[in-house]
């Protein structure tokens, strides 16, 4: 074994660069299968964010399918999903620049099937026997009655708008027809609720001439979050519920609903995007489904008849967008030491094949750290989840008097959970000496209802409580240096950066991306799908604009004295870019150090490849003059005021 050199942590050189973060690193998304072939969605941030549809044919080729400018991506509900669907080789999708829905046949461009009017698509599944889509229409051509959600069916043939067949509700989500084409289920909510707050299961008969009768409600409830429908071969519609503390499987059958498997376990997870699947169809008594346990996900086959759930062995941690047809399951999976990718199990043989990476870059094991699950104490006796990373790299050590610092992750949402799967950009960290903790605060998913519903009037607290306390634990537990704490997070995690910093002084930097720094001018600025989210985060707007105001840092950056780096995009929707210049100018102001960097073309979250490099390389710099080490390698400075 080579004998490692001894630097002071944050000092070591790895090979993990931003430049190789970025470099062939695409996103991986929305999985359709047709016939034999597969179809899935790629981020490519080398080609400025766009979404290129892919596909690969039983001979093993991989074909674009969407030449550029296309990029496939809807702006419903501003974060999307649910872009584009197939059948028989042929694809619609959304594109984002105009919001039409297009179709790319073999060997053509892309032809508009909806007219170019304000109406955005989203969703949409394909009648098998009309040649009609039917799916969610953002309706944006009034600005004076707001948005308007609607199901829609689409005539592919004639093209058009769409003809509204569903209206009502606030929101729509999950249209899905049944084998047979006669009948059709969705989801519907309405506000305050966030679909994982409480939705309503429909369904309905779907009439030749394209109406629909004997609509029918099929489950709801006031604390009831009802996740992917979906018509078994046998035509018997299946769904997700909550209704236990849990997500877990029912079918409903004979006007009963009956529970398939009851377990401890989350089936379901929240409903941000569309077109979202933890489960498929094998047979019509078998159902291939992922849950996730202790923050970790798991693949099993779920015997209807039996009730019986037998998992698979995969090296698997994260799973997300299982499909199954002809006896193979296609799924996008990742762990620790494995990327996120598409692969493909064969169900006969449990053989698994790895058909895509999120990145072909291949770095040593012997630089990777892998996570290991904390369970620390949080306020009022109980616990909360997090996973700890520490420092790896095979060439270095840190000194036998020194503790590494450490990073704190709060992840967005904030009704949302971390993902276990390689990230190169934690290994960024770990691999130069830094330890890295990634919360699962109260309020994440993957712990059941009551866990998730601790943010409730909670938000800016509870969120805030778990950062601090998982930095106590690791530092009681003399793992990492408690006089460098710094903490992170992007939108809903950079405003838990930015209460902790203000509220609190336990941490000596911080770094917020696209963080939210104003409460009320969030509520009053923000789009229609979280415009009733904070009811209730915080508590209804304007009654509880004490709460507002309280929780509100830029009310309050005479309490803060931290170092802070602020990254924003300046085309940002969710979380308008002038937050970020009001807390710059505060701090500017005060006297305390303070670096911004804002990205022409970002919107909510980075996704060009340029911004992405540039974003981590000036918080490594911002850190090493913060924690007083010298960064190793080529990274750009950074103007930082008032240091």
């Amino acid at each position: 074994m080579p004998i490692k050199q001894i630097n002071p942590f944050g000092s070591w050189k790895s090979p993990i660069t931003s430049d190789l973060i970025v470099k062939q690193a695409i996103g991986l998304s929305g999985i359709c299968l047709d016939r034999d072939n597969i179809y899935w969605a790629e981020l490519r941030p080398s080609e400025g964010a766009r979404n290129v549809i892919v596909r690969l044919s039983p001979d093993g080729k991989l074909t674009d399918l969407i030449p550029p400018p296309f990029n496939a991506r809807t702006r419903v509900h501003e974060y999307g999903g649910g872009a584009f669907a197939v059948k028989d080789n042929v694809v619609y999708f959304s594109n984002f620049s105009d919001q039409r829905i297009y179709r790319q046949s073999e060997g053509v461009s892309p032809q508009p099937v909806t007219p170019d009017k304000a109406f955005y698509y989203a969703d949409g599944v394909i009648d098998p026997v009309r040649n009609r889509m039917i799916c969610v229409r953002e309706d944006h051509s009034n600005p004076k009655k707001g948005t308007i959600n609607n199901l829609v069916n689409l005539d592919l043939d004639k093209g058009g708008s769409g003809e509204v067949i569903v209206s009502g509700k606030d929101f729509y989500s999950s249209p899905c027809v049944s084998p047979d084409g006669s009948k059709l289920s969705w989801l519907s909510w309405n506000h305050p609720n966030m679909p994982w707050d409480a939705t309503e299961l429909w369904t309905a008969d779907l009439k030749d001439n394209n109406t629909l009768s004997r609509i029918q409600q099929i489950s709801a409830g006031p604390e009831q979050s009802i996740f992917q429908p979906q018509w078994s071969p046998d035509n018997i519609l299946h769904f997700i519920s909550d209704k236990t503390g849990w997500w877990n499987l029912y079918r409903w059958e004979n006007n009963s609903i009956n529970p398939l498997f009851g377990m401890e376990a989350e089936f379901g997870k929240p409903q941000w995007i569309f077109g979202m699947s933890t489960y498929a169809f094998e047979s019509e008594k078998r159902i291939l489904c992922a849950y996730t346990r202790d923050g970790s996900w798991h693949l099993a086959a779920l015997d209807i008849a039996g009730k019986k759930l037998k998992p698979f062995k995969t090296p698997y941690t994260q799973i997300s967008q299982v499909k199954v047809a002809l006896q193979k399951a296609v799924f996008i999976a990742g762990s620790p030491q494995d990327p996120l990718s598409v692969v493909r199990l064969d169900l006969n043989s449990d053989n698994i094949e790895v058909l895509r990476r999120s990145t072909t870059i291949h770095i040593g094991k012997d630089y990777l750290s892998v996570p290991g699950k904390i369970e620390f104490p949080a306020e009022g006796g109980l616990k909360s989840h997090a996973f700890f990373y520490k420092p790896q790299n095979r060439d270095y050590r840190g000194p036998d008097h020194e503790l590494p610092p450490l990073i704190v992750k709060s992840h967005g949402g904030p009704t949302s959970a971390v993902s276990t799967a390689l990230s190169l950009e934690i290994q960024y960290w770990t691999s130069r000496g830094f330890a890295v903790v990634d919360v699962n605060y109260g309020g994440s998913t993957g712990y059941g209802r009551k866990y998730r519903q601790r943010l409730n009037g909670r938000w800016g607290v509870v969120d805030v409580d778990d950062c601090l306390n998982v930095s106590r634990y690791l530092v009681e537990k003399n793992e990492v240096d408690k006089d460098r704490l710094a903490i992170k997070g992007g939108s809903a995690g950079g405003y838990t950066t930015l209460c902790a910093l203000t509220f609190h002084n336990l941490f000596k930097a911080g770094a917020s991306y696209y963080g939210v720094s104003d409460l009320e001018m969030l509520v009053k600025d923000t789009h229609k799908f979280e415009s009733r989210y904070f009811d209730r985060l915080l508590g209804p707007y304007p009654q509880e604009r004490q709460i507002y105001y309280q929780r509100s840092p830029i009310h309050f950056i005479d309490r803060l004295s931290c170092p802070l780096l602020i990254l924003q995009g300046l085309e940002d929707k969710i979380v308008p870019p002038n937050q970020a210049e009001l807390i710059y100018k505060a701090l500017l102001k005060k006297g305390v150090p303070v670096a911004c960097l804002l990205f022409k073309g970002e919107q909510h979250g980075f996704r060009r490849a340029e911004n992405i490099k540039r974003s981590l390389d000036a918080e490594l710099y911002f850190y090493s003059k913060i924690f007083g080490f010298t960064a190793a390698g080529d990274v750009t400075s950074l103007e930082i005021k008032n240091l």
